[in-house]
């Protein structure tokens, strides 16, 4: 028999998971009226009240009076999130550095975007990023709940300690800058690889929503980075550094497609390479998507266009062969240069795979747009505070 301790552990543990299950519900669905949540959880009408209370009570959810017109019997209140409560999200790039401040709700508050001429340093970073919360508190965020900080970095983030081992285009190596950030702010911070992350969002929230089984590559300035959805779960490898497919070796068919002696796939498609054969020197998604539209009937841009599609459609023909997802969703400029013609993409990976692999793949672009690796960043946050939302308290 166990013993007293051991019962109220149990108990304890019990009555965290189920303010988490509520939190979760409202947070990823989201108001609810206490008998939709009673239904979900299969909780009693009476629990559920008195978790409610508790969520109210930590300032995470907030009550508010059932819709009039959707009245039918006995009125039930609304539950949602309290809209003070935010996440700082945080994307570091070799061009600029965005931040955002994402709310429970998902709702974006803020978000700034600073341009830079010369690659961040871990310490600068942790410096703009405490500027900026604290002009926020003075301004926008007057009023709300900062939870914490999440970074979405473009390299090799150990899942243990958010120890930054390698973002090579940032010049970044085994930086603890989960410690810097947290030392300029005064707040808890967590870091991750920008890919998973933004997998973790469009799979929640976005195109793969729905979706056990799916395969995402992110197209930044800092190259390609890639996460994958197992049976519905992230699969992150054993230090947190799987998705890598910007490291492979693609195969190319013809020597005339190759642009990088012994290249790795982000080497030869590239949004560099994009943006320099429209003339741009520099520009977000929507600006290289216009010129692209603009100019694919000039014999250079259709050339390099369809050049990165051909490489391209080869690295993600062996993805499917080793991951057999229902659906590849593809961020940033790889969404870009997919849009180009969907089908004739689709049609070139499934002519490279194996037929049972690819026979009933999609390939859809990233539905939360430029905001994917910011509300996954925000969701890193928010993660614990589902886990355990009496934390907060």
């Amino acid at each position: 028999m166990g013993s007293v301790t051991d019962q109220g552990r149990t108990v304890e543990s019990v009555r965290r998971a189920n303010l988490g299950s509520i939190l979760r519900i409202v947070h990823r669905e989201g108001p609810q009226s206490r008998a939709a949540l009673t239904e979900s959880t299969g909780l009693n009408r009476s629990t559920v009240a008195d978790l409610v209370g508790s969520l109210v009570s930590f300032g995470l959810v907030a009550e508010r009076a059932p819709d009039p017109s959707r009245r039918v019997g006995r009125p039930s209140p609304v539950v949602a999130v309290d809209p003070a409560v935010v996440a700082i999200a945080v994307n570091p790039e070799v061009d600029a550095l965005e931040i955002a401040a994402v709310g429970l709700d998902r709702d974006i508050r803020a978000v700034v975007v600073l341009p830079q001429d010369h690659l961040l340093t871990p310490q600068a970073t942790a410096d703009l990023v405490a500027e900026q919360i604290a002009n926020w508190r003075r301004g926008e965020l007057a009023g709300s709940r900062i939870l914490g900080v999440g970074l979405a970095v473009p390299g090799l983030v150990r899942i243990e300690d958010g120890l930054v081992r390698d973002a090579p285009h940032l010049g970044w190596v085994d930086v603890p800058l989960r410690d810097l950030v947290a030392a300029a702010t005064g707040i808890p911070v967590v870091v991750g690889n920008d890919a998973t992350l933004g997998t973790i969002a469009e799979h929640l929230f976005g195109a793969a929503r729905g979706i056990d089984h799916a395969f995402y590559l992110n197209g930044g300035a800092s190259g390609i980075g890639g996460g994958i959805i197992v049976n519905g779960m992230p699969v992150v490898g054993a230090g947190g550094y799987a998705g890598e497919i910007g490291q492979n070796r693609p195969g190319i068919a013809t020597l005339a497609d190759r642009r990088a002696r012994d290249g790795v796939l982000e080497d030869e498609v590239s949004r560099a390479r994009l943006l320099s054969v429209v003339g741009l020197g520099r520009g977000d998604d929507r600006d290289l998507g216009e010129a692209l539209a603009a100019r694919i009937d000039t014999p250079s841009v259709a050339g390099e266009v369809d050049r990165q599609r051909r490489i391209l459609a080869t690295a993600l023909a062996n993805a499917v062969n080793v991951l057999n997802p229902s659906a590849i969703v593809l961020g940033g400029f790889l969404a870009v240069l997919a849009d180009l013609d969907v089908d004739a993409l689709l049609h070139a990976v499934r002519a490279q795979a194996m037929p049972a692999c690819g026979e009933d793949l999609q390939i859809l672009p990233a539905a939360l747009a430029e905001h994917r690796l910011l509300i996954g960043a925000a969701e890193a946050v928010f993660e614990g505070v589902l886990a355990n939302p009496q934390a907060v308290s």
